[in-house]
């Protein structure tokens, strides 16, 4: 244990990837580990990964993710332009009282957009029966290549997480890593014992990429999402199925209703499976990305047992320099570099996250129920 790393993370999904590319970039020793031998492996990789906006009715959640779409839609381009296709994304309505609300949309979205009437649609290679946004910036990743070339230039090292110490102000990882700062960037499994207050569970994903000869100029999102045509392959994609076996809801299908869905958005013929990628993607109790400080949870509870009751004046007790980065459900690829920006400045510039992100905001509501 010579060498001490300023930050080890933990998992190499969009998360992990993200917070160690931003460390990286900042010259910061970094060391990503992961049980796979290569990064998004996992939830990441089966990612359709649009870049798109959230639509519907003004919140907090909107906001954050219109914020976050903004600031990836430009991370992309600026530094990964090989490995993100920025067509264009196209949100299509429900029905004709969902496509009333597009104008309201587009006041509230501070993004280059327009409406799209179905004639100027079908010249995307879109069908439908009302007007559509269509939104400039969007488009979709690559979602292993983006993973892959974020951190070709970190330490990277194929381990499984067995033994997590802290002595001294230093972390130690499996009796063998020294680290400054840890990032847990897990995805939906976790670790029970430091992170079950936080309620992360998995969203089941799937994917498939397509040869075709259909002209798709645009990607489209409605109930799933469709890319433009690149290289003679189009990407159907969504998240879809909350189940502790989604293998059976699936029923050895997981792209039946995906194709079923497509051919209604856009003008496809012939498709011929190139891959299917399916996975599990983390997801938080309110949808929001969860990043920050971990809570010593068992001292909390063993010192201020009446914090299951309700009392929420305790000072809270955190792991020194223990950090998550997780709960980005179908929106990694959004999320992903702007909540990377958030955590590092959180870690080594001492700027508070925001708490509509800081797992703070999970802890009572959790106590209370146990």
């Amino acid at each position: 244990m010579q060498k001490v790393y300023d930050l080890v993370v933990v998992g190499a999904g969009i998360a992990g990837c993200s917070i160690a590319y931003t460390a990286q970039k900042q010259n910061k020793k970094v060391l990503i580990i992961d049980k796979a031998s290569t990064p998004a492996t996992g939830g990441s990789g089966a990612a359709g990964a649009f870049i798109s906006p959230k639509l519907g009715k003004e919140s907090s959640l909107l906001n954050l993710t219109n914020l976050a779409f903004g600031y990836s839609s430009n991370f992309y381009k600026n530094n990964f332009s090989k490995q993100f296709d920025q067509s264009g994304i196209v949100r299509l309505p429900k029905d004709a009282k969902d496509a009333t609300n597009f104008e309201y949309y587009k006041t509230i979205i501070d993004a280059d957009s327009k409406i799209l009437t179905p004639d100027e649609l079908k010249q995307f290679g879109v069908k439908s029966q009302f007007d559509s946004l269509y939104f400039k910036d969007g488009g979709v990743c690559d979602a292993q290549g983006i993973c892959k070339a974020m951190v070709k230039d970190v330490e990277y090292l194929q381990i499984e997480l067995t033994k997590l110490e802290h002595k001294e102000r230093h972390w130690i990882i499996n009796s063998q890593i020294e680290a400054k700062n840890v990032v847990l960037a897990t995805g939906y499994i976790g670790y029970k014992d430091l992170l079950e207050y936080m309620g992360i569970n998995g969203i089941w994903g799937s994917r498939g990429d397509f040869y075709t000869d259909s002209n798709i100029k645009v990607c489209m999102h409605q109930n799933i999402s469709v890319s433009a045509l690149k290289n003679g392959v189009i990407k159907i994609g969504a998240t879809h199925v909350r189940a502790k076996n989604p293998c059976m809801a699936c029923d050895g299908e997981p792209l039946k209703g995906l194709i079923a869905s497509a051919k209604e958005l856009a003008d496809i013929r012939e498709l011929k499976l190139k891959e299917t990628f399916c996975g599990m993607r983390s997801s938080s109790r309110d949808h929001f990305p969860t990043i920050g400080k971990i809570i010593d949870a068992k001292f909390m509870l063993e010192s201020y047992p009446n914090i299951k009751k309700g009392y929420n004046r305790a000072p809270l007790k955190y792991f020194d320099n223990l950090y998550i980065f997780n709960g980005l459900g179908g929106r990694g690829f959004v999320f992903a570099p702007l909540m990377a920006k958030w955590l590092y400045e959180h870690i080594f510039e001492a700027k508070d996250i925001d708490s509509t992100v800081s797992p703070d905001r999970l802890f009572l509501k959790w106590a209370r129920k146990l």
